[in-house]
Order: structure tokens, then sequence, then C-alpha cells
């Protein structure tokens, strides 16, 4: 008994410094966030307890609508496509030799570890009516240039375009390492069979690959829908609010409303949002699977 109180001290003092950091750092926030929702108070300081009243504020909020429906409006424009584009990528990829499969794939995920500002500043350079790269492309054509970030048209699918760039190394290297535990054996089977190449991904490479897709789906669900940082930086929710998302509209409300209440109840509803639609996505794929 001596020997085993013993391990369990020091087990204790082994993972008592994690407690503490997790405690301090992650459910102390998260139970004042909570309590803060409940309450008319600034970002910072002592606030008034007012119930429900934040929440049945957010419901006949246009604005939070408007957010919410930009949001959900870039999840469509980037998830599927991020993800599709991931798989055709990797499948180009694999098919090559190990050398050139290292090289391409340092070209794909360079740009991923690339910081936000460095990437939204060099497209905000490339992109630039003035003197941007890729204005040319209209000189050429003879047809007016387009200020991307400013036109409520071009805005969300630009940033959608530059969200797919920034990010889809991270899933080709998802799908390469699915696309590399298929036997090749099965491979070689079907083309003895007389199995022609779309034969062999709608019966092999898809169902087999569809585990990794699942888990490529969920975790781009869940990143897209926590958008912020890209918006922000290009084009500050404009214009006239058409690309303004949750979480800037969280950011506006805490830091330049300090309404720390009203905020920390958008943001609760946000991330319930997107508990519930990844559980639901989850349960969808899971019988796609089976």
């Amino acid at each position: 008994m001596k020997y085993k109180r013993e391990e369990i001290v020091y087990a204790l003092v082994l993972i008592a410094p994690f407690i503490l950091a997790y405690t301090l750092f992650l459910i102390y926030p998260t139970i004042y966030q909570i309590s803060l929702s409940f309450q008319k108070a600034p970002l910072v300081g002592t606030g008034e307890w007012i119930g429900l009243e934040n929440y049945s504020k957010l419901i006949n909020d246009k604005l939070f609508w408007k957010a919410l429906s930009n949001t959900g409006i870039f999840v469509l424009w980037t998830v599927v496509p991020n993800t599709l584009l991931g798989l055709m990528f990797a499948m180009m990829v694999i098919r090559h030799r190990p050398i050139f499969q290292a090289i391409i794939l340092a070209c794909f995920f360079i740009p991923h570890i690339l910081p936000v500002t460095v990437v939204t500043e060099m497209w905000t350079w490339l992109l630039s009516k003035q003197f941007g790269i890729v204005q040319e492309i209209f000189d050429y054509f003879d047809t007016k240039r387009i200020n991307f970030f400013t036109n409520r048209y071009w805005a969300m699918p630009m940033v959608a375009f530059i969200t797919i760039w920034w990010t889809i190394g991270f899933n080709i290297v998802l799908f390469i390492a699915g696309l590399r535990n298929i036997n090749p054996e099965i491979y070689e089977a079907s083309e003895m069979e007389g199995a022609s190449r779309i034969q062999q991904f709608r019966y092999i490479t898809w169902p087999l690959i569809w585990p990794v897709t699942a888990l490529v789906l969920t975790l781009q669900l869940i990143f897209q829908m926590k958008i912020f940082d890209q918006m922000y930086l290009l084009t500050g929710g404009g214009p006239f609010n058409s690309t303004l998302v949750v979480l800037q509209l969280v950011y506006n409300k805490a830091f330049q409303n300090n309404d720390g209440g009203y905020a920390a109840a958008i943001s609760l509803v946000l991330f319930g949002i997107i508990l519930i639609t990844s559980i639901l996505q989850y349960q969808v794929l899971k019988k796609q699977d089976d």
C-alpha cells in the first residue's frame, strides 16, 4: 500500500503542472465566458446580471444573422472545394517518383506554414488595382480593372480562393498518407481483371480513402466556420457587411463597442453551432462509411 501511495503521489506531481495550466488557461476562461454571456458587462470589469437578455437580443439582431449567413456561404465556398482539390492533387502527386513527390509536396505545403499576415499582404499586392500583377490580365484583354476586396461580388470568392491556396497543402499531406496505405496489389489485381482508371477510383480508391476524406471534411468545416483572420485583414467585413463573419462580429462587439457580455453570447452560440454541425456531419459520414 505504501508503494502504491508513493506511485500516486509521483503521478500527481507529474500531472499537476498540466492540470494547473489546463484549469487556468482553458477551464476558468470558459466558465468566465459562460457567466459573462448572462451579464451586461464590459470586456474587462464587473457587470450586471441580466439573464437571457443577451440571447434574446441576439435573436432579433439582423447583423448577427447576416454574419452567420456570410459564414455559411464562406463554408460552402471552401470546405468541399478544398477537400476535392486536395484529393485530386494528392492522386496526381503520388504517381511521381519519391524525389519529385517531396519537391511538389514542399511547393504545396510552404504556403500552409506562412503566417496569415504574410499571406494576406502578398495577395493584397498581387491583386492591387493600381499595381497588382493579376490586373495585367485585364489590361491585356482591354477590360476594366477590378478592386477585388471592395467589390461585393468578388470579395467573398477571392478570400475563399486565397484560403484554399493557403490551406490545401495540409489536406494533400493527409490524403497522400491515406493513399499510401492502400495496398498496391489491389490495383494490380484490378488491372488484370481489366478495370479502367475510373473504375479503380470508384471501387477501390474512393471507398478506401473515405475515412481520410471524412476527417478532412470535418476539420475543414471547423476551421472555416471559425474564419476571422483573412476576412479581417483583406476586407474588414466590407463592403457593406457583405463579408462580415461571426467571429469578426464578436471582435467588433468586444473590442470596439466594449460589450463583453453580448460578444460572449455570440461566441457561445457559434461554439454550439460548430459543435452540433460537426457531430451531425460525423454521424452522416460514419453512415456513409458503414
